[in-house]
């Protein structure tokens, strides 16, 4: 609901330009790049606490949403959506390890596929329920961000309750038997670097993620193209959950047939023509569809297909650590990303702009394809 409505809300409702509103998106985007390795080391200690860091960094966010209705200048919103992407940060590794270590490596971009896909449920409601708030109530934005912290709370509780703590002690994993040790620490999560396999991987997203403009940025600038009225904006995102939601799970089992990494590089291709359409001089009604549906075809082919590629190199006690590692690399670019194309559009128009971030995208592609993990070599591989 909130990712729905707040880039018009920065940029119309307080008047931000391009440039700030990259700078604040970068902060939304990529602040939890800091806090992933600290997310990941802490649920790895101890035998394994995924449920707890990961409850921590859910309710985090959830408090941040009702703290956006007092924040009105570009320093405390700055902080707010610090506060909140710290909290998805502390969660996400956690959670994604969590998935991993409840799946078999022959199911596991099912496995994504099928919580991503649940997870865009949620993004599919979200938009649809800020819409008819903005359209039901005088002051929309605050009753958005109110509802939101109610749904987010509720979230939290039913993750408190009824999500299954990883009982490491109690389940021998197939797929890696060999001892773990007692503390893992930071210096053995950023080792797993020297697997030729994690570090192809990590290259590869930061390559990638370095052209990967937000969707925020594409939001507005279909709005731009096609002149949307402001109390549409919050459906656009309802095009790439739609289109999300219906190829996770599809695309996680071709992954698994295919390799994850050949559906992973087709999904950015799919990116790359949807900046195509951007670019292009067409100006149809099926504009906004095309786009839409190829951003969500991206997301589907690329979010819980690079964590399932990734877990297949790292060893259990280090899995929430090792994602981390991947995470926070993809995390950074896309950080530097927003922050640049904000200034590339302030400085230069919103075409110019995303014409750079296409060569730079095409460019990445081809590096990324050159450069992905192959077969991991005997020491590299995480025995079944």
């Amino acid at each position: 609901m909130v990712t729905a409505v707040l880039p018009l809300y920065l940029v119309a409702g307080l008047g931000l330009s391009p440039l700030g509103f990259g700078l604040l998106d970068g902060v939304y985007n990529g602040f939890s790049a800091l806090v992933r390795l600290v997310g990941g080391h802490f649920a790895d200690r101890g035998g394994g606490r995924h449920k707890t860091v990961a409850l921590f960094g859910y309710g985090l966010s959830a408090l941040c949403k009702p703290l956006l209705l007092l924040a009105a200048t570009l320093p405390t919103i700055g902080m707010v959506l610090a506060a909140d992407r710290t909290g998805k940060g502390l969660r996400t590794a956690p959670r994604d390890a969590l998935i991993s270590l409840s799946s078999t490596p022959a199911t596991r971009g099912r496995a994504f596929g099928v919580h991503r896909a649940m997870d865009t449920t949620g993004a599919l409601l979200g938009p649809l329920a800020a819409f008819l708030i903005l359209r039901a109530t005088t002051d929309g934005y605050d009753a958005v961000f109110t509802v939101s912290f109610c749904v987010a709370a509720l979230g939290v509780l039913v993750l408190l309750l009824f999500v299954p703590r990883r009982h490491e002690a109690e389940r021998v994993s197939a797929e890696d038997s060999r001892p773990a040790p007692a503390r893992p620490t930071f210096r053995s999560a950023l080792a797993l670097l020297r697997r030729r396999a994690v570090r192809r991987t990590t290259v590869c997203a930061l390559l990638l993620g370095l052209a990967t403009v937000s969707d925020s940025f594409i939001y507005l600038l279909l709005q731009r193209r096609l002149g949307v009225p402001d109390q549409w904006f919050a459906l656009l995102p309802l095009g790439t959950a739609a289109a999300f939601l219906l190829l996770a799970a599809p695309l996680g089992r071709l992954a698994d047939r295919l390799g994850s990494w050949r559906v992973f590089l087709a999904g950015h291709a799919a990116l790359l023509a949807a900046y195509g359409l951007l670019l292009s001089p067409w100006h149809g009604s099926a504009l906004p569809y095309a786009v839409l549906a190829l951003h969500g075809c991206f997301y589907a082919a690329t979010d819980g297909v690079l964590m399932a590629a990734a877990s297949t190199a790292i060893p259990q006690e280090l899995r929430s650590s090792g994602l981390a590692v991947v995470q926070t690399g993809q995390a950074l670019a896309r950080f530097v990303c927003s922050i640049g194309f904000g200034a590339a559009w302030t400085a230069w128009g919103d075409r110019t702009a995303l014409g750079a971030a296409t060569v730079a995208l095409a460019a990445g592609a081809a590096v990324a394809y050159a450069f992905r993990p192959t077969a991991p070599t005997p020491a590299e591989v995480v025995p079944a």
